[in-house]
């Protein structure tokens, strides 16, 4: 095998992503999705509202999305190494503190510092790396780790179920702890690398010197970035598509019920859209190669649309079901297109800052999301408007990527 694609073989990007793929598993599966489980034993055990619990989660997702800018540019300046190990070790003490809250003070403090630790472990910082590591074959590492913490909570929701059932909410956070501890530390400190150069190779594991002879990638830093159109309209396209798929993740449930399904066929709708996340994403990777990125997400998001206008409508099961393909597969394909489409037009150097940027904005329109959505609800007497409303912001997000052309390069010093 000659030299150059034994390096490529042996590339240690690819077993970066495949660390990662474990640590973004754990992860959302123990810090964002477990919550959910221990919600009504917490309520139960310490006198909590609703109110109260839903609040304090609201609160780390809004500091995790607030606190992406000056995490994305430590990880532009210094790596991620040091700081997803840190963070994971930290998130394996809040959970400690977690297990012996005692009120809704403690709960929101937690709280607040879990959310600190989602922004420096989870998806941004992971795809930051990423996006450092590959570049021809950046969907196929994307791919990788997207499809395996796919299944994060298909593993952890009946895990920590089951832990709380056997042991209470409190034995199952400290073993949830010791998970965390025992996984995402250690891999994070042991498979993490600043970048390929420091390796003596460039992305892909291609050789140095070919990497350097290679079309040259955007290279935009943050303010060059926010004064461009391309990514005002990226982060209006992906702002209005986040709206619409955290919307529906918080009242999926609550709406095929208003409308007289049986609650088995909605428990299997609602993991069918699941399950079609991991089928977009299987689906878009291979469609993009070759293909005009920012077009092929306009289609998803056009996915989407129609998703939302099929539930105006009375469905029988089998819409019910083809709702469920288009709206899990556009949520599949739209993590992949954000995390492909920021390198692609920005480049790598500042990854981190500028999807950072894009994510706080994200952050705080997904954050009264649900709560507009139920505003609607009540003053209109149906989810009707609402769902109407949804997918005008889907149609809106389809519009706005294809707008978001690639930037104009800055001019190179003394030229």
């Amino acid at each position: 095998m000659p030299p150059h694609r034994a390096a490529r073989a042996t590339f240690h990007g690819w077993r970066i992503a495949w660390a990662l793929a474990v640590t973004q598993t754990v992860g959302f599966g123990v810090l964002f999705y477990a919550f959910q489980v221990f919600t009504l034993p917490m309520e139960a055990e310490l006198g909590l509202s609703r109110a109260q619990t839903s609040g304090a989660y609201s609160l780390a997702l809004l500091l995790s999305g607030l606190a992406a800018v000056p995490v994305g540019r430590w990880v532009d300046r210094r790596g991620a190494r040091l700081l997803m190990t840190v963070a994971s070790l930290a998130g394996a003490g809040l959970l400690l503190a977690w297990s012996r809250v005692t009120g809704p003070a403690g709960l929101y403090l937690v709280q607040a510092g879990i959310g600190l630790v989602m922004s420096a472990v989870l998806y941004d910082v992971a795809f930051t790396v990423l996006a450092v590591w590959f570049r021809r074959r950046r969907l196929a590492a994307l791919l990788i780790v997207t499809l395996v913490a796919g299944l994060a909570s298909t593993v952890f929701v009946p895990l920590s179920t089951w832990l709380v059932t056997w042991l209470g909410w409190r034995e199952a956070l400290r073993v949830l702890a010791l998970v965390v501890l025992g996984t995402m530390v250690p891999l994070h400190a042991l498979f993490l690398r600043d970048n390929p150069a420091r390796l003596g190779v460039g992305p892909d594991g291609d050789p140095l010197e070919a990497s350097g002879s290679a079309p040259p990638e955007p290279s935009l830093d943050v303010g060059e970035a926010l004064r461009s159109a391309a990514f005002w309209w990226l982060a209006t396209a992906f702002t209005f598509d986040r709206v619409a798929s955290v919307a529906m993740a918080a009242h999926a449930v609550p709406l095929l019920l208003e409308r007289g399904h049986d609650p088995a066929l909605v428990a299997t709708v609602v993991g069918l859209v699941g399950l079609m996340q991991l089928g977009g994403r299987l689906l878009f990777a291979p469609a993009a190669r070759g293909r005009d990125l920012a077009s092929l997400t306009a289609v998803t998001f056009a996915a989407r649309a129609a998703a939302l206008l099929l539930l105006v409508l009375p469905l029988p099961a089998y819409g019910l079901v083809a709702f469920a393909v288009l709206f899990g597969a556009a949520n599949g394909a739209g993590t992949l297109a954000r995390a492909a489409l920021v390198a692609e037009r920005f480049g790598s150097r500042h990854y981190g800052a500028i999807n950072g940027s894009m994510s706080t904005l994200i952050a705080l329109a997904q954050t009264v999301a649900p709560l507009s959505v139920g505003f609607l609800r009540v003053a209109t007497g149906d989810y009707a408007v609402a769902l109407l409303v949804l997918a005008g912001t889907a149609v809106v997000a389809a519009l706005a990527v294809l707008k978001a052309r690639p930037p104009r390069q800055p001019a190179a010093a003394g030229a």
